[in-house]
């Protein structure tokens, strides 16, 4: 019994014993313990919250998370309930929140000398979850020429995932500061050109034709009484007539754009091979000229392919 209560004297004194001091503040081991076991906890408590939330967005939405206001309002929750352990912790260090000038001071000093970024970052992703303008799942292009899905709005950064699964990084300030293009921001399905060219002397209604059949051979191909699939005769080209076929999309389509240029570029090869419809390729022709039988022949090659 003296030896356990010998330990236990020798572990409260040592406990109770002053590491350093800031301020007023004494720093004691029981401190310090109590500080991780609370940020801990809130660190625990604020995840298990996220994913009560997560698992609501998907019971409401047939088990995928389309509604942004959940994941929005589960993001906004996770950060106050850190900020708020946070200070729970100084408190209970006994740190004065009231007249705390001196972390005020060193979090301005920081600020100005390397986590202004940082910060930044953290701010324009609370206003990319509070506006909306950017929500996971929506499918963007960013003025970097980075293009995919968004799967994570994160307090620092912004995950885009391409069509070849790669995961890329990107800085919420990026969103805000630069031009982004949202492709299904408020729409599930968008208007695509696929230009192509044919001979000159092709007959164009059956190009039109050709196109029209080709468009309707890609499974999500929109056609309705507001969107209809169109053929437009859009330039006189130096060795062919230029087309665009105009069509509306899906959103599994508009989602691998290049995929979906090349699915409606094959079924276009297709049909105008079928119908005889001659698609040009560069060519250049050679004029001989003799002004008089003494003088050697001229080539004359146009500048034009």
């Amino acid at each position: 019994m003296e030896f356990l209560s010998s330990l236990y004297e020798f572990m409260l004194n040592f406990g109770s014993r002053p590491w350093f001091t800031i301020g007023s503040n004494e720093f004691t081991l029981f401190r310090l313990t109590g500080l991780i076991v609370i940020l801990g906890f809130v660190w625990w408590f604020a995840r298990v919250l996220e994913s009560s939330l997560h698992r609501a967005a998907k019971k409401n939405n047939d088990g995928s998370l389309k509604n942004s206001n959940f994941y929005a309002l589960s993001r906004i929750v996770r950060y106050t309930v850190w900020i708020t352990g946070s200070f729970v912790g100084l408190n209970y260090l006994g740190f004065d929140l009231t007249t705390i000038s001196l972390l005020g001071g060193a979090i301005g000093v920081g600020i100005g000398f390397g986590l202004q970024t940082i910060v930044s970052n953290f701010i324009c992703g609370i206003i990319l979850l509070i506006e909306k303008t950017l929500k996971v799942g929506d499918f963007v292009e960013l003025e970097s020429g980075v293009m995919g899905r968004v799967n994570e709005i994160s307090m620092r950064y912004t995950r885009v995932t391409t069509n070849d699964l790669v995961d890329v990084i990107v800085p919420n300030a990026e969103f805000i500061n630069g031009r982004v293009t949202n492709w299904s921001f408020d729409e599930r399905m968008r208007r695509m050109h696929i230009p192509f060219g044919v001979a000159y002397g092709s007959d164009k209604s059956l190009v039109r034709e050709a196109a029209l059949a080709a468009a309707r051979s890609i499974a999500g191909t929109i056609e309705d009484s507001r969107r209809t699939t169109d053929v437009w005769l859009v330039n006189f080209g130096e060795s062919s007539l230029d087309f665009e076929l105009v069509v509306w999309v899906s959103h599994d389509l508009m989602y691998s754009p290049a995929r979906t240029r090349a699915r409606y570029l094959w079924a276009l090869e297709d049909e105008l091979r079928a119908r005889h419809i001659q698609i040009p390729f560069p060519q250049r022709d050679i004029h001989i000229r003799s002004d008089e039988a003494h003088r050697p022949a001229q080539i004359i090659v146009p500048d034009q392919a």
